[in-house]
This record gives structure tokens, C-alpha cells and sequence, in this order.
């Protein structure tokens, strides 16, 4: 499973095919600890939030949250750059569950209560890359801000 994700982000994104359901959780993982990682401060609070997103959004204990949540770390930190990877996962999840994918880096980026500017650059980005308009994540910030 991360194996095989290890070599997609390795080689060429295949995009005419679905990633497998496990290795979509550990993309969604690794997006979620790239935006945790856009302030240059990866902090317990955010770590704390990837868990919580991952097991709401997955149906998952807190220790396979945990599990998830690490193999993303290891999928972010294998990754050679992140239009290689935004790629891979805009190939591989279905358009209509990418703006959940956005709403869950929100309920990461704003977990620490503090917005900066490489966050939100971050974040228009990979709208953007995943083939989403400004508006979906207006609207995903919202209902992350909601959520919190």
C-alpha cells in the first residue's frame, strides 16, 4: 500500500486511474500534513487535528488515525515536489470528494488558530492544482471554521 504510493510519487502520475481506497486515505493523509507544515511549525495541536479528520472521515480508532496519520508523514516526506503529488492525487480521487479534501487541510491549517500567509498560499495552490475553483474552498474554509 505505501509502497506502491512511494513509487507513483516516484515515477509519473497514471491519470487515467483511480488510486486504491488505502492509498487515497494516505494521500488525503499527506495533504493534510503538507498544509500542517506550511507555517514551518508542525505542532501537537495539528498533529492532534490530522487524527481527528482522519478517523471522522475514515471511520477509524484513534490508533489507526495515528497509524494513517504517519504513513502520510511518510508519503509528504517522500514526495519529490507537490505538483508531483497534487497530480497523483487529482488523478487518483473522484473531483466531487476533492472539496472534502480541501474542507479537512482547512480544519488542519486552522487548527492552530493562526493563518499566515504561506498557508494561504499553500492553500490556493493546491485548490488549484486538485482542479478546484477559489470558491470551493471559500466554502470549505467556512464549514472547517464551523467544524472547530
Amino acid at each position: 500500500m505505501l509502497a506502491d504510493l512511494l513509487r507513483r510519487l516516484a515515477g509519473r502520475p497514471e491519470n487515467d486511474s483511480l488510486l486504491p481506497p488505502e492509498d487515497q486515505r494516505v494521500a488525503v493523509a499527506a495533504l493534510l500534513v503538507i498544509a500542517a507544515h506550511a507555517d514551518h511549525d508542525y505542532a501537537d495541536v495539528e498533529r492532534t487535528q490530522i487524527e481527528r479528520v482522519l478517523a471522522d472521515r475514515y471511520a477509524l480508532d484513534p490508533e489507526a488515525a495515528a497509524q494513517l496519520r504517519a504513513q502520510g508523514e511518510d508519503a509528504e516526506g517522500a514526495a519529490v515536489d507537490l505538483y508531483r503529488f497534487t497530480s497523483l492525487v487529482k488523478a487518483g480521487v473522484p473531483h466531487e470528494e476533492r472539496a472534502s479534501v480541501i474542507e479537512a487541510m482547512w480544519r488542519v491549517v486552522l487548527s492552530d488558530q493562526h493563518r499566515e500567509q504561506h498557508e494561504e498560499a499553500l492553500m490556493r495552490r493546491i485548490t488549484d492544482l486538485l482542479g478546484l475553483d477559489t470558491r470551493d474552498s471559500v466554502e470549505a474554509r467556512r464549514r472547517a471554521q464551523a467544524s472547530l
